[in-house]
């Protein structure tokens, strides 16, 4: 089989994700394609796979591609990235609500995982994201003696802007070259 060196993919909702897709595709000089277009079978000639997903309560938009077919990926190197608006710096959300709700399983010395800042533009969300954003925002604030997340996650409903940054792609980039 012909092997080819990488590939960027991702699954943007908002724009986000696609931003540092394209950002580490244009370091990489590699393909970057659109999740939605492919398959398993797309993208087995590939040494690295570079997987980016928005984060939608915890789940990874998308990284099933990767972690249903990890059998059929074993000799590859897996690279995945997130984007949303949970501080980089909530290591205990990355490492246990995000990684378990994902990966289950799965040995994670399978996957490099990386976390970005994305975008929350208000008035660029869909109504069922800004009406789950109320509610949540609601419930969280109803609560007598809420903990250091949950006040997290009030103060995170009324973010808005974009939050991205290219300089945050430089270790995810040197990490895919090595």
């Amino acid at each position: 089989m012909f092997v080819i060196s990488t590939i960027v993919i991702y699954k943007s909702k908002y724009g986000s994700t696609k931003q540092y897709a394209e950002w580490i595709a244009e370091e990489l000089n590699c393909k970057v394609l659109d999740a939605k277009n492919i398959g398993i079978s797309d993208i087995l000639h590939y040494n690295t796979i570079i997987y980016g997903g928005g984060l939608y309560a915890e789940t990874i938009a998308g990284v099933t591609l990767l972690t249903k077919n990890r059998d059929k990926l074993k000799d590859k190197k897996l690279i995945v990235f997130t984007t949303g608006i949970t501080p980089i710096d909530c290591r205990d959300y990355y490492d246990k609500l995000v990684i378990k709700k994902n990966f289950g399983s799965i040995s994670l010395s399978d996957f490099k995982i990386y976390n970005f800042p994305g975008k929350m533009v208000t008035s660029e969300l869909s109504f069922v994201h800004r009406t789950a954003i109320k509610t949540l925002k609601k419930i969280m604030s109803d609560k007598d003696n809420p903990t250091e997340m949950e006040k997290l996650l009030i103060e995170l409903c009324d973010a808005d802007g974009d939050f991205t940054d290219k300089r945050l792609i430089k270790e995810l980039v040197q990490y895919a070259r090595s």
